[in-house]
């Protein structure tokens, strides 16, 4: 019988791990580490997703992590290399302001917005983190606003207008 080899699958999704959480519990016989993973996954080219996994293990929760953000995959609108219009995404206390930057500009950002702006293929925004500086906050905030994104030609036919109508 002769058995097949398995092709290495071109990597759909490039994976980052933006937090790392360990929790104890104090048991009778000592201490139970528990590990959590905030993971965010993208392609480049506008498609990103976030993930949580927990687990006895680091690398366990990573993958597990890596899993629940792959089920999780939204798509954005991007207009050349940054986004289409300011927008202000809210999650829990955290407060993520996005605002589109001219070319060249590069990804102004902290950590988790970071993460999340890059592994969607944002290459110029310019951002600031309010409120909480919870990383899970912070990072689906940022979803929640790249997520409310529209570009011109879905605002056109929402309101049932054509485009040179809408930027005059």
């Amino acid at each position: 019988m002769e058995r097949k080899k398995r092709e290495p699958q071109a990597q759909e999704f490039q994976e980052r791990v933006v937090h790392i959480g360990r929790v104890t519990k104090v048991v009778k016989g000592g201490r139970n580490f528990r590990f959590t993973a905030l993971v965010v996954v993208g392609d480049g080219n506008g498609r990103v997703g976030v993930g949580t996994g927990k687990a006895n293990e680091v690398p366990e929760a990573i993958r597990k992590g890596i899993q629940n953000a792959k089920k999780n995959v939204v798509t954005i609108p991007i207009v050349g290399t940054t986004i289409p219009h300011e927008v202000l995404g809210r999650f829990g206390a955290g407060k993520v302001l996005l605002k589109p930057a001219s070319e060249g500009t590069g990804v102004i950002a902290g950590g988790p917005v970071r993460a999340v702006c890059e592994l969607a293929g944002i290459r110029d925004v310019r951002s600031k983190s309010l409120g909480t500086a919870n990383p899970r906050n912070i990072v689906n905030a940022t979803m929640e606003g790249l997520t409310s994104l529209k570009t011109v030609e879905q605002v056109a036919k929402m309101r049932g207008k054509t485009v040179e109508e809408i930027l005059g």
